[in-house]
């Protein structure tokens, strides 16, 4: 726990069996209380590993998707009394060792949700990010700001933190089960004013490492500027989109 507030740290995962162990490994235990994976239907031994290590595993029986897997995660973590819930991927691109950091931002009371950004600092390209995929991710961040009225350094991690009002409050179900949902989440948290801040994060990009190809990576991009776009909408009072309506998709 962090000032009294259960913290817990959810592992979306898909084909994770090789990288589970190291990233559990490295989770730290001092401040947290629970962990949950959800195992998208993955074609290896993800869910056995997960068990071997005590982990409280969930089996979607049919692969719901990437934003279909959080929405599992999110649900569990609140059942099981969170107040904290940091998203980890495990496919250990990212250093659990920043759970502390993030978590503790939260339990502050500054900031109610946390995004670790591969972007603040130099660690992206360093850490073997591909060029396309670095500009992509300016390029859209940027596009993004101006629609959203933000100043977000990247929208497009994997490693975020919320407390358990933001998770409560967001109309989840709404959202995208593919990978857009992380932006729509995003998107959803600026809606409802939530306040949202960043740390510096390293990555890893490696064979095991989960990646997304080139044309799902343009898939994603469009969703991302369709996204900003009907934020922008809405602002104006031109558009209602359901991702943005509380109690929408329940």
């Amino acid at each position: 726990m962090i000032d009294g507030r259960k913290v817990a740290v959810v592992l979306p995962a898909y084909n994770a069996a090789l990288t589970l162990k190291k990233t559990y490994d490295e989770i730290p235990f001092d401040v947290v209380d629970d962990v949950i994976l959800t195992d998208d239907c993955s074609r290896d031994d993800t869910t056995e590993v997960s068990r071997a290590l005590g982990i409280h595993t969930i089996v979607h029986v049919n692969n719901r998707g990437y934003g279909g897997n959080q929405k599992t995660c999110y649900a569990a973590a609140l059942e099981r009394g969170a107040d904290i819930v940091i998203m980890l991927h495990p496919d250990y691109q990212y250093t659990p060792r920043l759970v502390t950091a993030m978590a503790s931002m939260i339990a502050s009371d500054q900031f109610d949700a946390v995004l670790a950004s591969r972007i603040l600092g130099t660690g992206a390209l360093k850490g073997g990010m591909p060029m396309y995929k670095y500009v992509a991710n300016r390029a859209l961040t940027l596009i993004q700001n101006l629609l959203m009225g933000q100043k977000v350094s990247e929208y497009h991690t994997g490693y975020r933190a919320f407390s358990r009002k933001v998770l409560e409050t967001l109309p989840l179900e709404a959202c995208s089960d593919d990978f857009v949902f992380d932006n729509q989440m995003l998107a959803q948290a600026t809606w409802f004013d939530f306040r949202i801040g960043e740390i510096s994060c390293p990555t890893k990009y490696f064979e095991e490492a989960s990646s997304i190809n080139f044309k799902r990576s343009c898939i994603y991009g469009f969703g991302v500027l369709g996204t900003a776009l009907s934020f922008r909408l809405a602002k104006l009072g031109l558009a209602k989109p359901a991702i943005f309506q509380l109690g929408a998709g329940q």
